[in-house]
């Protein structure tokens, strides 16, 4: 066994992969010891600072426990109906993605301190802590994956084998982002609602008794939840390219399975580089840094995707496939950007239309939200379209595999963003000078827009590798066709296009129930406690964080067991074709949903901010109650229901192929 062992370790240049995993790990430190070397502050700052750290760590601990008890359950069931091959693989995959969660918290709330206090020194100072703890949870999480998927395939041999790599991550990642989505939501809906609109004063705000849980949210949701659902998507999008590999392998050799683990390592080298790009000069322009970095990653990965089918894999045809992936990620994007960027005409219009009341924003928000879905949805048909075509399905889980290499980038750009935002925070709550606010607002409004673009990005990578996956699932399960008029088919069809659905409005009515709870908690801290609206008293900041914490905690559990379940019913129920009739049907109602939910909710958080900069009244202005409102409704979309569905429809594919062996033998 050992021979065999160290043959495939050698061969096929498969022994970079965990070369180049390492060497990303030895790049996160390095970022990691710059962050943590900078000057943090004295005085307020690190009170506030450590109020915050210590809240998401709390989080943390407690969402952990209650991942590591279902694991427990999911290792045993699995260890009994598929072997101890698939367990192994569930736990290395769901360890390594808790691991670069904790590695990316840890390293964003270190850095919010450290960013207000550079920011006394100028926007290129704060930029270079800001982005390195965003690229310490970016080239964690892909460097992790590169590990992770070296051992267990040196170990195994065969993708079959290591599918439970992914579905482990897709655990994690369910409760990261949806628990983690709760929290922050449920946090920010009672800051807003009650503190800018019932109180008056601004956000971030030290007399707001809710201001910590939301700068904590910001940590476990767009942190640690993000970086949870890019590990599952690349993780199963190995997993699936490798498994459809196998059928090539008669004319490929082992190269058509080793291909795509190896074209991912190249992105991810193409990620260091553009990670160490990303800086500025004094006061230079943020968004054109941030895009450079982003620009050369994507162009570094496309060239060295371009080698690697030329001289690996000798056949170029596959290249447009490798091609196709990148750009479809980028105009999905850019798509996103233009819906809901302060700078376009739609979100414009959305804040003009605050002027006439709650009402009209609400109806302009859904509008653009239902619109915005057809571009992302042209550009990712024809992405899949020309992958095909070059590569058959093979091609479409290399564009999707491609489309991902270049995560560590991306991970890294958004993970910035709640970096900056805490940074603005902690300089609201300890009083800092406003210039420093202003270097604060400036790099949290770089952030936004990022965020938009990556969203939309995340969504057309998700939708890619749930292709991938289902590709998989049909070679597993040795399904040929599905024919459409099948009453099974349909059936299951309409159940998985409904699952999206009943899942996100599982995820609004838990922020709802939560954000209920924490309004009416700020409500009785300013009505009881003397002195809290003059400042002249603290808020109990840590009873909002437990209201946040005890929320997430309690209403994942239900969608995780439903999101688990539906595919293993479905499939001894109606059958292997109607399985597949669901898992369709969740893709294209789970895209849609997903793309309309983000969008419309960075339409209204945008028109909130256009607002606030002083257009139509500015701050306090009938208009801005209105965007407030409009930015409330907004937040659980974007934030909460509308990523998580991105887990939702990948977590469904990768159960029914890890299930398939066991269902349709």
């Amino acid at each position: 066994m050992l021979d065999s062992m160290i043959e495939r370790l050698v061969s096929d240049l498969f022994w970079l992969v965990p070369v180049i995993g390492l060497i990303t790990l030895g790049v996160a430190w390095s970022f990691y010891r710059r962050v943590k070397a900078a000057d943090p502050g004295s005085g307020r700052m690190v009170e506030v600072h450590q109020a915050i750290r210590e809240g998401a760590f709390a989080f943390i601990r407690r969402e952990y426990m209650t991942v590591a008890i279902v694991l427990v359950v999911l290792i045993i069931l699995l260890a009994i109906f598929l072997g101890w091959e698939a367990a192994l693989s569930a736990l290395v995959g769901a360890a390594l993605s808790l691991l670069a969660g904790l590695i990316g918290m840890n390293a964003a709330t270190m850095a919010n301190v450290r960013t207000a206090r550079a920011a006394e020194k100028g926007i290129g100072a704060a930029l270079s802590i800001a982005f390195p703890a965003g690229a310490v949870m970016g080239l964690t999480v892909v460097g992790l994956n590169l590990v992770g998927i070296s051992f267990l395939h040196v170990l195994f041999g065969h993708p079959e084998l290591i599918t439970g790599y992914g579905l482990g991550a897709s655990l994690v990642a369910l409760f990261a982002r949806f628990g983690g989505g709760i929290f922050t939501k449920a946090a920010d809906v009672g800051a807003d609602l009650v503190g800018k609109v019932e109180a008056g004063i601004p956000e971030d705000d030290p007399r707001n008794p809710a201001v910590i849980a939301d700068n904590v949210g910001d940590n476990v949701g767009d942190v640690c939840g993000m970086g949870g659902d890019l590990f599952e998507s690349e993780a199963e999008v190995m997993v699936a390219a490798m498994t459809i590999g196998i059928a090539l392998t008669a004319h490929m050799g082992p190269r058509a399975i080793v291909a795509p683990v190896l074209l991912f390592a190249v992105g991810v080298v193409a990620s260091i580089i553009g990670s160490y790009a990303v800086r500025i000069k004094g006061d230079g322009n943020v968004y054109r840094a941030i895009n450079a970095g982003t620009y050369i990653t994507g162009a570094l990965a496309i060239l060295g995707g371009f080698l690697l089918v030329r001289y690996y894999l000798s056949d170029m045809s596959l290249f447009w496939a490798v091609l196709a992936g990148p750009l479809a990620g980028i105009f999905v994007g850019i798509s996103s950007e233009y819906y809901a960027s302060d700078e376009k005409k739609p979100v414009r219009q959305l804040a003009e239309s605050a002027k006439t009341g709650p009402a009209t924003i609400v109806i302009g928000g859904l509008a653009i939200g239902m619109r915005s879905t057809m571009i992302p949805i042209l550009i990712t048909s024809g992405a899949i379209i020309l992958a095909y075509h070059f590569g058959g399905l093979y091609g479409v889980a290399l564009s999707a595999v491609s489309m991902l290499s270049i995560s560590g980038m991306t991970i890294a750009v958004d993970a910035y963003g709640p970096v900056a935002d805490n940074a603005g925070g902690i300089a609201q709550m300890a009083g800092m000078p406003e210039d420093v606010r202003k270097v604060t607002d400036t790099l949290d409004a770089v952030g936004n827009t990022t965020a938009a673009i990556t969203k939309g990005f995340d969504i057309s990578a998700a939708a890619l590798t749930a292709l991938a996956l289902f590709a998989a699932y049909a070679e597993t399960a040795n399904l040929k066709l599905i024919d459409m008029l099948s009453p099974y088919v349909i059936v299951g069809m309409l159940i998985g296009g409904a699952l999206p659905f009943l899942f996100s409005s599982q995820a609004l009515d838990a922020v709802g129930r939560a954000a209920a709870h924490m309004i009416e908690e700020v409500r009785r801290q300013f009505r009881e406690i003397p002195g809290l609206r003059e400042g002249k008293a603290r808020p109990e900041y840590a009873r909002c964080v437990d209201i946040s914490t005890k929320a997430a905690l309690r209403e994942m559990i239900i969608p995780g067991i439903i999101a688990l379940a539906a595919p293993i019913l479905t499939g001894l129920i109606l059958g292997k074709e109607a399985l597949g009739g669901m898992l369709g049907g969740s893709l294209v109602s789970g895209v849609m949903l997903a793309l309309f939910l983000s969008n419309a909710g960075g339409a209204w958080d945008n028109a909130k901010k256009y607002i606030e900069s002083g257009n139509h009244g500015g701050k306090h202005s009938p208009a801005h109650a209105a965007a407030v409102v409009g930015d409330t409704v907004g937040d659980p979309c974007k934030d909460t229901a509308g990523p998580s569905l991105n887990i939702l429809f990948k977590l469904l594919e990768i159960v029914a192929l890890t299930a398939a062996p066991i269902l349709f033998r």
